[in-house]
């Protein structure tokens, strides 16, 4: 049985505010507040997929300190956009 579209929106959500870190939360969890409702099914798979990577090498791709693998480039750019992290 698969889990229907609003009950893994608010998975998500749970899962970006309660990370290891507390700049992850606030960057993921941000981001998960402003747009989980506007995803789509690949969207929200890459989100979650995201979700999945560790804390430490999460901030260093959004802050720019390495290279993001290419899947995620565009989505953690974005996040870092949103949350205003220097570069």
């Amino acid at each position: 049985m698969s889990e229907d579209p609003e009950t893994r929106r608010k998975r998500l959500r749970i899962r970006a505010w309660r990370r290891g870190i507390k700049e992850m939360d606030l960057i993921l969890g941000g981001y998960a507040d402003a747009e989980l409702a506007g995803m789509d099914d690949d969207a929200l798979a890459l989100f979650e997929a995201v979700l999945g990577e560790a804390d430490h090498d999460l901030y260093a791709w959004v802050a720019g300190q390495s290279e993001p693998p290419p899947r995620y480039a565009a989505l953690l750019a974005e996040m870092g956009r949103r949350a205003a992290i220097p570069r």
